[in-house]
């Protein structure tokens, strides 16, 4: 078994941080098995360095090693790479097609990003895993194949399994064995060595001479957070060898190339922000509760006035006249205002609330009187809704919109009004 400092030199790995080298030490330790690994880490950490080394070091390293970016493959042709298809399986495959598994069988495959893998390619890819066969799509013929699944992926996997993205088996069936890369800001002390090792390539590679930095431009170097890790601290020196005249690289000149990271280190409040439609859904509860309590209301109001109706002793109708009064004088029309408000919050058809009988013991009562009052009233209220309403339409040209917002109803409240009124 070959040690984790020969493996570095021979792939190499730069750095001594004690996680790279548990990541390696597991990796040697795999290879020669058939274990499914699952790699995980941020996007720019070198994951893909640990497959090589597993299959380098495996029995299968005659064979082939294909590594796939699955979130480079569009969802609808990714089936067919993986597995192949058939000639005349859909539009355009004009001749037989061998995927990867089957040009594969043998060696190793790499699933780089597989957290993208659509769900019905995680089904395909279960029956890879769980018995070695697979079907080519448009075909109904089960092939067989012998293949090594390393996968890869920079999300969160319980996220993903939560959300009903990734399935939760799929998941157990790649990560027998879970080989975590720790990420550049946890591996403080690599940080320079790697910086200087991309310098020195860069400045061979376009015969330069190698840029160095400043004692004040390391410290810069190794407190910066490094968001994109490895590939980009790789970015910055070849930014800095290419356009530097001056090899010898300032705190300050080194500053000019880093992004900006402030806020970089605040940690980020999770679960805090309401979304628009909780406020919704609780205006919608709490209408429809004040919408029940106000039928409960006037139920209460009818069974009353049934019950003062039935005494007809002259001195206690004088007190259920009183009462009746302080019960329903003046008001119904708000009650009936108040429902079509909450019906049009509520999307709810109208609410046909009845009038409250009115108690008569001649043709000259004064409650007889009074209705006809109201209801002289009530054309008179609908006459001048209608000037209202035909004025606004006017002055803004006929736009019901900007009539509604005017008159301060909602638009479904305003076209009511024009198929009531025939305006």
């Amino acid at each position: 078994m070959e040690s984790v400092q020969s493996i570095k030199q021979r792939f190499e790995l730069i750095g001594n941080d004690v996680k790279l080298n548990r990541a390696i030490e597991k990796a040697i330790q795999v290879a020669p098995t058939d274990i499914s690994v699952l790699v995980t880490g941020e996007s720019g950490v070198g994951k893909e360095a640990i497959p090589k080394i597993i299959h380098s070091l495996s029995h299968r390293k005659h064979a082939k090693y294909i590594a796939v970016n699955c979130g480079a493959i569009p969802e609808g042709t990714i089936d067919s790479e993986l597995f192949g298809h058939e000639k005349g399986a859909f539009t355009g495959a004009t001749q037989t097609r061998s995927g990867y598994f089957e040009v594969a069988d043998g060696g190793t495959i790499f699933l780089d990003e597989v957290g993208e893998l659509p769900l019905t390619t995680q089904v395909r890819l279960l029956r890879v895993l769980e018995n070695g066969e697979f079907l080519k799509v448009g075909s109904s013929q089960v092939q067989k194949t012998d293949v090594r699944i390393v996968a890869a992926t920079n999300i969160n996997m319980f996220e993903a399994i939560k959300k009903e993205k990734f399935r939760e088996d799929l998941y157990y069936r790649l990560s027998t064995v879970e080989i975590a890369i720790p990420p550049l800001r946890e591996r403080r002390d690599d940080i320079h060595l790697l910086f200087r090792k991309f310098a020195s390539d860069f400045g061979q590679k376009y015969k330069m001479p190698t840029i160095r930095l400043e004692d004040d431009a390391v410290q810069l170097l190794l407190k910066y957070r490094w968001p994109g890790n490895i590939r980009q601290l790789r970015n910055i020196a070849e930014q800095i060898s290419v356009l530097e005249e001056n090899r010898n690289i300032s705190a300050a000149t080194l500053n000019s190339y880093l992004p900006s990271s402030s806020g970089s280190n605040l940690p980020a409040v999770v679960g805090q922000t309401k979304k628009e439609g909780d406020f919704s859904n609780e205006r919608e509860i709490l209408y429809k509760v004040l919408f029940d309590m106000k039928s409960d209301l006037n139920d209460l109001k009818k069974l009353t006035l049934e019950l003062l109706k039935n005494d007809t002793s002259e001195k206690v109708q004088e007190e259920n006249e009183t009462l009746i009064r302080k019960i329903y004088g003046g008001k119904e029309e708000e009650f009936e205002q108040e429902d079509d408000t909450m019906a049009e919050v509520l999307h709810l058809p109208e609410p046909t609330v009845e009038k409250p009988m009115v108690v008569t013991q001649s043709p000259e009562d004064r409650y007889h009187f009074a209705e006809e009052i109201e209801e002289e009233e009530t054309l008179s209220l609908q006459e001048k809704e209608i000037e209202l309403i035909r004025k606004s339409l006017e002055r803004n040209r006929g736009k019901r919109k900007a009539a509604a917002a005017e008159l301060g109803i909602s638009e479904r409240t305003l076209y009511r009004k024009i198929k009531q009124y025939d305006l």
